[in-house]
């Protein structure tokens, strides 16, 4: 019999995706044509990939998004219901339609079940509490998902699924010791659910080989349990990690197992079209693969990415699309500050538009204050004209308690343009080991600096 596991343990509790940036176009025949010959001039990096391994995967088809089962659940609820199952495994469905078609609507309606659920449930109210938290963190509401998941922790049933959610949520915060407590309060230290939390702690201090190994150990656990979900969680982050390390090709590998899984897995297409794009600097298969996601999967930040290697192929006329793609459907009032990070960018690099990235930057901070999110503050402050208070956040918020490429990057770029050579020097030699991660467009600003 196969172990049986709560979705809410596979729920992802963390994505590190703040490196990896996140067209519904067809091209004609002469498009590829020209786009081959310029993406002739960018060299080549030893082959990994194959279209041969992922081609069956990118045909594109409707997701279907009900099933007699959910019809079945959902025609129980009714305005003044008090059908508790009824809310709970029609949340659980609304939330896997919303992982495989990024759109935001889904997400929204789990929310609203999850809500009824917690108001009338007599029993089982704390899982319901944490899958409430759950569904407030993938929306980035951080400070509303601590207050369900101390709810959760007052019920008392499920301690170490709350404990870990706690962990989650401190950390999205920035609460990192107070992390770490809950982590260390966790029974089980050889359990899933504990490798998964100390590989992120881990990756949170700079430790990237013992993360790896903590995930290779999660990934063995979840492949002996048989569980589905469990396995691809585990495939699509491991290879996340490998690529950060540098391990392009076992990357990919763990992408393929993903897809082999689940064939529709638009995380795993994405890391590929990464792989395809940043190592092998092949712009036109990895907008290919793209594109195939694109078809069912509402995802804004895809705009981005495809905007990103339009610009590095030199299709000005296709990265100006894609930025107004992103720009029309982020501002759909349902994502409320679930793409700030990425707007701020936008509007730092692109737009231009100092002052509005700083308003947004501000408010990045009082919902989430990391140093990820002071460096994007500081760096609105550089980009508008007041390097002194950039220097000062970066000293006070960001030096020394990250990793993350993006961030040294802004960094190195605030301290040279104020006169810190030394260390604007020293960040641009960490820099130039992150190159895959930060991609073939940003190779000339670090060489810059």
């Amino acid at each position: 019999m196969k172990k049986s596991v709560s979705r809410e343990a596979v729920t992802p509790p963390f994505r590190n995706i703040g490196t990896r940036k996140l067209y519904k176009m067809k091209y004609i025949s002469l498009f590829f044509l020209i786009a081959g010959f310029m993406s002739c001039s960018h060299p080549k990096q030893d082959g990994i990939t194959n279209s041969e391994d992922y081609d069956r995967y990118l045909v594109a088809s409707a997701v279907d998004t009900t099933s007699k089962y959910f019809e079945l659940w959902n025609s129980k609820i009714k305005s003044d219901s008090i059908q508790l199952v009824s809310f709970g495994i029609v949340a659980g469905e609304y939330g896997r339609y919303f992982q495989k078609t990024g759109d935001i609507r889904f997400l929204k309606k789990a929310e609203q079940a999850l809500k009824k659920a917690t108001d009338i449930a007599a029993i089982g109210r704390a899982g319901y509490y944490r899958a409430l938290a759950r569904n407030y963190i993938s929306q980035h509401r951080f400070k509303e998902a601590l207050e369900v998941g101390k709810k959760a922790y007052a019920v008392g049933n499920g301690l170490d699924q709350t404990k870990a959610l706690l962990f989650d949520i401190h950390m999205e915060l920035g609460n990192y010791e107070t992390a770490r407590a809950y982590l260390d309060s966790i029974g089980d230290f050889k359990g899933f659910d504990f490798l998964i939390r100390l590989a992120k702690w881990k990756d949170h201090k700079g430790d990237l080989s013992h993360t790896i190994r903590l995930m290779e150990d999660a990934t063995t656990k979840a492949e002996l349990s048989k569980n589905k979900d469990l396995m691809l969680w585990s495939y699509t982050n491991i290879a996340d990690y490998y690529g950060h390390a540098g391990n392009i090709r076992a990357s990919y590998e763990y992408y393929l197992k993903s897809l082999q899984l689940d064939p529709g897995n638009a995380y795993a297409k994405k890391g590929i079209a990464w792989i395809v794009y940043s190592h092998e600097k092949n712009p036109v298969e990895a907008l290919r693969i793209l594109n195939s996601v694109t078809e069912s999967n509402k995802s804004p930040d895809y705009h981005l990415l495809k905007a990103e290697i339009a610009d590095y192929m030199g299709d000005t006329a296709l990265y100006r699309l894609e930025l107004e793609q992103y720009t029309k459907e982020v501002a759909h009032p349902f994502y409320g500050q679930m793409y700030n990070v990425y707007t701020i960018d936008f509007h730092l690099n692109e737009s231009k538009q100092y002052k509005k990235a700083l308003h947004l930057a501000q408010q990045e901070v009082d919902n989430r204050p990391t140093p990820e999110s002071y460096s994007l503050l500081a760096y609105a402050y550089f980009k508008k004209g007041e390097p002194e208070r950039a220097v000062a956040l970066m000293k006070e918020h960001v030096e020394g308690k990250t990793f993350e490429p993006t961030v040294l990057l802004r960094s190195a770029e605030i301290y040279k343009a104020t006169g810190n050579t030394i260390k604007a020097e020293s960040l641009k030699e960490m820099l130039m080991e992150t190159s895959y991660e930060l991609g073939p467009s940003t190779s000339d600003k670090i060489a810059s600096l």
